[in-house]
């Protein structure tokens, strides 16, 4: 069973949680990742429209061979609002009970969202990463905040993400000519390591191998087709 520290209470209101992600901020550290990775997890999120009703799947990969050693799906119910800027008081408790289930704890997760790229830099990938004190780091499809120039079209070109004079992420092409995954640390990691672990997680598609199997997996959930682990 993966542990992780209970760092406060989820019944809070959206006032509450404001508060709390500007105290939390100060406790989040980007620096240079202090270890190799070997053992990397994707974990996403969905849920049908109006419904509280939350599908949420941790898929571990191995490095460098992408090869998939443990998967949990997890079906639960959300207690807080669906509100930009405080998705992970809604989906974190979820995230949370899967990763309880897992045998396997990896030495890093990749999130489908944000890390710092957020406008109280507190994205689901740096809260949920100083619960888990490990190495965390957002990829997401869409800008939250911050402003970039086009990135070259060549995998692996990037520019910074830039919000209130401060780089908070990458738009980094993990395909040629493909629009960019928007990258940004999360916790216990830098941009530049988030960028490099980032593209080694690439399979041939625009979204990396972790969250791509995630998001596949809690689809399949949501769809019926597969049972929750």
């Amino acid at each position: 069973m993966a542990h992780y520290k209970s760092l406060h209470d989820w019944n809070l209101n959206p006032q509450e949680a404001v508060t709390l992600q500007s105290r939390l901020r100060q406790q989040v550290q980007v620096t240079p990742l202090t270890r190799p990775i070997e053992t990397i997890a994707g974990t996403d999120i969905s849920f049908n429209k109006f419904s509280t009703t939350i599908y949420a799947g941790i898929v571990v990969l191995r490095l460098p061979t992408l090869e998939i050693i443990e998967q949990v799906g997890i079906v639960t119910e959300t207690h807080f609002p669906y509100i930009p800027g405080l998705l992970s008081f809604r989906e974190t408790p979820a995230v949370l009970e899967a990763w309880a289930k897992l045998q396997t704890e990896p030495d890093a997760v990749m999130f489908d969202g944000q890390g710092i790229a957020h406008p109280r830099r507190m994205g689901i990938a740096s809260h949920v990463g100083l619960m888990l004190e490990r190495p965390t780091l957002g990829c997401a499809k869409s800008v939250l905040v911050g402003k970039y120039e086009e990135p070259a079209p060549q995998r692996g070109s990037w520019s910074p993400m830039v919000h209130k004079g401060e780089t908070i992420g990458a738009a980094l092409r993990t395909k040629d000519k493909v629009q960019p995954i928007y990258v940004s640390p999360g916790h216990l990691i830098d941009l530049e390591a988030a960028i490099q672990l980032t593209l080694q997680c690439n399979g041939g598609y625009r979204q990396p191998e972790p969250t791509r199997h995630a998001h596949l997996l809690v689809n399949s959930l949501r769809r019926g087709e597969i049972n929750p682990t």
